[in-house]
């Protein structure tokens, strides 16, 4: 039997979790199917259990946010040392940098570079300091084997000295199936969606905005943004909702389940992202297989979700005004609306987690 140790910063339980800890639990599930026994090392969190199994793999939380990576390299000298045939660093943020105390083989496991994230996420100078970091720490593993999952971190990761050879793209996947059909959508009420954290990096500040600009055009818009509001900046989103001319036409819900996401995507016209970087943009590829496209901004991940005008819109000068255009130019031409859905449903049906499964089998050589 294959054993693989994977260290991660968070898990799917995480309240942090997003689209990568999606990524790697289905992942880790099917290659427990597979006869693959598999251990994750990530932070911990308030009320989580130390340890437990999930789908058939074990999950071991040491730390916090920060002190994960210290207390992932004790314990795997104290405990794991020797047992893994494969171990995966995956980056989110901060390597583990395994590769410097593991006796075994190691992956990179990457999802995106951070660089300009630091400036949204982290207070100075903790942001300069991140910014300035980065490229020395990636410089010290670019001789690693890296799996990613978009053709921009790939481009990111040559930057900083790693072979092109060694960085291998796996597919992205979806938890839900696609629409059997496309539904009807309800053309008297056109709804923008938003679904994500409420977080500085996704300047969701620019989609009420740019909702503002665009009803002025197309009165019976509605805004809906499906998220949890984070720190000071989940504060001015919800200011600025009740502040704004057209509050009654917008919409906040903090939280919800995952058929309620659905339905949610599934009665949107348009899903909208300005994150300033992602992985690839999984909420983009959910949406498409409910039937709705996607105008995003042109920032890596999202560029890589969304074919310019065949399954969606990238807005190429990542403002509000041009966003508020983008908005009202897809949905006054219906024919060309129908036209970008249907291509974005068909293309979500491709991108599903055996195919990223079989993707991944093959960058592990196992």
């Amino acid at each position: 039997m294959k054993k693989i140790l994977w260290l991660a910063w968070k898990d799917c339980k995480n309240p942090a979790a997003g689209g990568a800890e999606i990524v790697n639990s289905q992942l880790a599930k099917r290659l427990v199917n597979d006869g693959f026994k598999v251990i994750f090392l990530v932070a911990s969190f308030k009320g989580a259990p130390l340890s437990e199994e999930r789908d058939g793999y074990k999950i071991i939380r040491l730390g916090n946010r920060w002190t994960v990576y210290l207390k992932v390299w004790r314990y795997y000298r104290r405990h794991l040392k020797g047992w893994p045939d494969l171990v995966v660093d995956e980056i989110n943020t901060i390597p583990f940098f395994s590769k410097f105390y593991v006796a075994e083989r190691s992956i990179l496991f990457v999802h995106q570079l951070c660089r300009t994230v630091w400036f949204y996420q982290m207070a100075f100078p903790f942001n300069l300091i991140g910014y300035l970091l980065e490229p020395i720490y990636l410089r010290m593993l670019n001789k690693s084997k890296v799996i990613t999952v978009s053709l921009s971190t790939k481009k990111d990761l040559v930057k900083y000295g790693f072979a092109p050879e060694n960085i291998s793209i796996i597919s992205e996947g979806i938890d839900n199936q696609p629409l059997s059909s496309l539904n009807e959508k309800n053309s008297s009420e056109p709804l923008v969606l938003n679904f994500g954290s409420i977080r500085r990096m996704k300047r969701t500040n620019h989609i009420i905005k740019a909702f503002e600009s665009a009803k002025k055009m197309i009165p019976e818009l509605r805004l809906i943004i499906a998220g949890r509001p984070v720190g000071r900046f989940g504060n001015k989103i919800k200011l600025m909702i009740s502040d704004s001319i057209y509050a009654d036409s917008i919409k906040l819900i903090e939280s919800v389940s995952p058929v309620e996401k659905m339905n949610l995507m599934a009665n949107a016209h348009v899903l909208i992202s300005t994150s300033v970087k992602e992985g690839w943009g999984l909420v983009v590829t959910e949406a498409n297989s409910m039937g709705t496209p996607a105008i995003v901004y042109d920032v890596d991940g999202l560029r890589d979700s969304v074919k310019n005008e065949k399954t969606g819109f990238v807005v190429r000068n990542k403002q509000p005004d041009e966003l508020a255009k983008a908005i009202t130019w897809l949905l006054s031409d219906k024919n060309k609306y129908e036209n970008l859905r249907k291509a974005a449903w068909q293309w979500s049906k491709e991108i599903n987690f055996d195919k990223s499964h079989e993707d991944f089998l093959k960058a592990l050589n196992l």
